[in-house]
């Protein structure tokens, strides 16, 4: 059953790897009535494009010239987010440890970043023009992409209790033990955070929410109490000032 939500609210949800971002996101997307954006898949999507067509991930200059030529569009509804790369799904492709394992060489790149962050814009505010709103989970989301939300989220966890979440999520040959898996999230953490272009951080304002020690339905409910609070508490409501971050 949803929740009463004032119309047009955007939600910025940041936060490392395995924190519970994504699960979060979409379910107090659903709760509320409101739309869904993961972006990380958005950096997936250009990744796993940037594979297939044999562009050198570990080139920025090639990335760079070749970051506008994919077509990538996101579904926004929570109850089923999709992703499509010129018109192809992408929703499992962009899973593999391949992607996973150079989407942060990718994302560095400015020209990537740029791009891909005026397509985040644009959907929020077309969410937000359609008085519908949306909760936008990222690393930059609260920082770069959308400064002026009404409520920015930055999840945390222990790296042990990630690695533990993570590892329950792989399957078969990609099935890692809870070591690599904690080593992997570090390491991502590290090239994400150093990044020069929008790197991975929590905003000034955003409330931290520390996801180690909580099941993943107090951790929605906790989201869903802070948006509500916000609400009631007067948060500024102009949509187009919050949704193209100026």
């Amino acid at each position: 059953m949803e929740t009463a939500a004032p119309s047009a609210v955007i939600v910025a949800i940041d936060g490392p790897s395995g924190t519970g971002k994504s699960s979060t996101s979409k379910a107090v997307a659903a709760k509320l009535g409101l739309r869904y954006l993961d972006t990380g898949a958005q950096y997936r999507a250009i990744t796993w494009w940037m594979i297939t067509n044999g562009i050198d991930t570990e080139d920025p200059q090639a990335i760079a010239l070749a970051a506008g030529k994919p077509a990538i569009v996101s579904g926004t509804d929570p109850a089923a987010p999709t992703i499509t790369v010129d018109g192809l799904d992408a929703s499992g492709p962009i899973r593999t440890q391949e992607v996973t394992s150079r989407v942060s060489a990718v994302s560095a790149v400015p020209e990537v970043r740029t791009l891909i962050t005026e397509l985040q814009r644009s959907i929020a505010a077309e969410a937000a023009d359609a008085a519908v709103g949306i909760v936008v989970e990222g690393r930059d989301i609260g920082t770069t992409v959308l400064p002026d939300a009404d409520l920015k989220v930055f999840l945390t966890a222990s790296a042990e209790a990630r690695a533990a979440r993570r590892s329950g999520e792989l399957r078969g040959k990609e099935a890692a033990d809870l070591a690599a898996t904690r080593e992997a999230l570090i390491k991502r953490d590290a090239a994400d955070s150093g990044r020069k272009t929008s790197p991975l951080a929590k905003a000034g304002d955003a409330v931290e929410v520390d996801t180690t020690e909580l099941t993943l339905d107090q951790v929605i409910e906790c989201v869903v109490t802070l948006v509500v609070d916000r609400q009631n508490a007067g948060a500024d409501t102009d949509p187009e000032r919050r949704a193209d971050g100026t």
